[in-house]
């Protein structure tokens, strides 16, 4: 474990210092690539306009014809937190901007009867609502038969998405939709490519509301207010792990405001509760680690059906019974999870008879459940710091797999390349650079984990294969304070803007394990004795330790405690 600090250019830290930023946030900031106070304005204002995102404009066309002639519109969705979401946006947002509710409905796959995307099977299924116009989030990018047999049944197809396009013989297909919204696809100008599916959605209906503006449905003063969805559009984005750029962090900054404010839809308010999180301290945290879970796991176990239905419900007491029952679908995933997790560990021991693991990890046992390939992945990728996929037979017989990655390994390329070295293995494939899945069948399984390890150990070097922590540095101990990890808790961290994570030596003074296999600590930090704890570690620690560390609150006899959580050990 290599633990590194980041660079802090000193000029853009005493240039924020001065507008008036908080010494430590300024020097965070400046570590993260903020050079002015300006880039920190989060008003919705500042947000990229919509005329940018190439297809907003036929989107919303197409779109406010429907509503006008009052034409029945399906929404397909996508069985994460980030396809739930985006569903629940586009037909709360459809509502408000004049849809009747009874032209309204939307279908999601069955993650193991269906598979991902806007298939042949899932337009069958839509059929059934008689809808004139199909809507993807999430979904549909990639989706050329899906397209084709939607456009063919006489169906009007907006494809709303923000995954990487289909290639076919290295060159970009798109599905012939009649509309597509993508920052992803050739030739959009629109400046942050990691829109969510859910920020694409509500890019969407901005233009919409300002389609049906122009053709006098409202004036501004009375147009509809799709800030009220913004709750919705923080969780899929933060559930989604994507870039926090700069436009992200505001979309998730106004949903989390209005979240702390008391305003939200009853089934976010009813997932806070059911997690025992408070809204008025939410954090991007609760969206990562305590809702987004909750209801990825309906598309994990169950249906995500009920996700969404719990994120569109109005009525507090449905809300509360639906986020129950996503609360127990939770646990059982974390059991399900657990139980994995050990197979894929023994699986992982035999590929590193020295100990030490190959460039790259693929694992497949009949045992696995498909609906937590993708979190087993992202577990055994975090222990031994390699590419991994993880794999379980689909009910058709074939291996569903999804993978995790390291900085550096771009995991749909690195899929590409096998598909061109070993025609037919994969049956299919897509993602982005971290995250990605494919299909194939179980004869070609060897053949697959063999090429993947080749393109991994061409493509990663020592340096890529190494464990490096990115940490903030020694924190001064003026800045232990409660109020001071408010400050930061209330600040927009996530992927590729990391939370602050601190580096200290400190004297180990006590240590011992709690719960099992958690290590709690007292440590002696600049002359004070500090509480901490180390999450998942049963090892003990030197006297003398240099440790990688965030700050968080711990309530003790009623009073806030500052507590150190430890993540590394240098």
């Amino acid at each position: 474990m290599r633990i590194i600090t980041r660079d802090v250019p000193p000029r853009a830290a005493w240039a924020l210092e001065q507008a008036g930023v908080h010494p430590l946030l300024a020097r965070l900031y400046a570590a993260r690539g903020i050079r002015s106070a300006d880039e920190l304005d989060d008003s919705l204002a500042r947000l990229l306009p919509p005329e940018q995102l190439k297809g907003t404009a036929e989107a919303a066309a197409c779109l406010a014809d429907a509503l006008t002639a009052g034409q029945r519109i399906c929404v397909v969705a996508d069985y994460d937190c980030d396809g739930a979401t985006a569903c629940a946006v586009a037909l709360r947002g459809l509502k408000l901007l004049g849809a009747r509710p009874d032209t309204l409905g939307y279908v999601v796959p069955d993650r193991a009867v269906h598979g991902y995307g806007l298939t042949p099977a899932i337009v069958e299924l839509a059929l059934a609502q008689r809808p004139d116009v199909l809507v993807t989030v999430d979904n549909g990018i990639a989706s050329l038969e899906g397209v084709a047999h939607a456009r063919a049944r006489g169906l009007r197809v907006v494809v709303t998405d923000h995954h990487l396009p289909a290639q076919v013989q290295g060159q970009v297909v798109l599905p012939e939709a009649d509309v597509i919204v993508n920052p992803n696809q050739p030739g959009c100008p629109f400046e942050s490519k990691h829109l969510a599916g859910v920020g694409v959605m509500f890019y969407v209906l901005l233009a919409l509301r300002a389609e049906l503006r122009r053709r006098g449905a409202f004036d501004r003063a009375a147009q509809p207010r799709l800030d009220s969805l913004l709750d919705l559009v923080a969780l899929g984005t933060v559930a989604d792990v994507v870039k926090l750029d700069a436009n992200n962090r505001r979309l998730v900054a106004q949903g989390l405001k209005r979240i702390r404010a008391g305003r939200m839809q009853p089934g976010v308010a009813a997932l806070f509760a059911a997690a025992g999180r408070r809204p008025e301290r939410a954090g991007a945290f609760d969206f990562g680690f305590a809702l987004g879970p909750r209801i990825n796991a309906a598309g994990r176990l169950a249906d995500m059906t009920l996700g969404i239905e719990c994120l569109l419900t109005d009525d507090p007491g449905r809300a509360a019974e639906l986020a129950q029952q996503l609360d127990g679908i939770n646990r059982e995933r974390r059991g399900v999870e657990a139980g994995m997790r050990e197979q894929a560990e023994a699986l992982l021991e035999r590929l590193m008879p020295q100990g030490e693991p190959p460039p790259a990890i693929a694992l497949y046992d009949p045992d696995f459940h498909e609906g937590v390939v993708g979190i087993v992945a992202s577990r055994l990728k975090d222990r031994v710091h390699r590419p991994t996929f993880v794999f379980a037979r689909g009910q058709d017989g074939l291996l569903k797999g999804s993978g995790r990655s390291i900085p550096g390994f771009h995991l749909r390329d690195a899929l590409d390349l096998v598909s061109k070295r070993h025609p037919g293995v994969l049956r299919k494939f897509g993602g982005h650079a971290m995250a990605a899945g494919c299909t194939v069948a179980q004869a070609d399984f060897v053949t697959f984990a063999q090429a993947f390890v080749t393109v991994a150990s061409e493509w990663l070097d020592d340096t890529l294969l190494a464990r490096t922590v990115a940490t903030d540095g020694p924190l001064e101990p003026q800045w232990f304070a409660p109020e001071v990890v408010q400050i930061l808790d209330q600040e927009v961290w996530g992927q590729a803007f990391e939370a602050p994570l601190f580096c200290d030596e400190v004297e180990v003074v006590s240590q011992r394990i709690v719960g099992e296999r958690h290590l709690k600590l007292s440590v002696r930090h600049a002359g004070q004795l500090r509480d901490a704890i180390w999450f998942g570690r049963c090892d003990p620690l030197p006297e003398r330790s240099r440790l990688a560390y965030r700050l968080s609150l711990d309530e003790f006899n009623g009073q806030p405690r500052v507590q150190m959580v430890v993540e590394a050990q240098g």
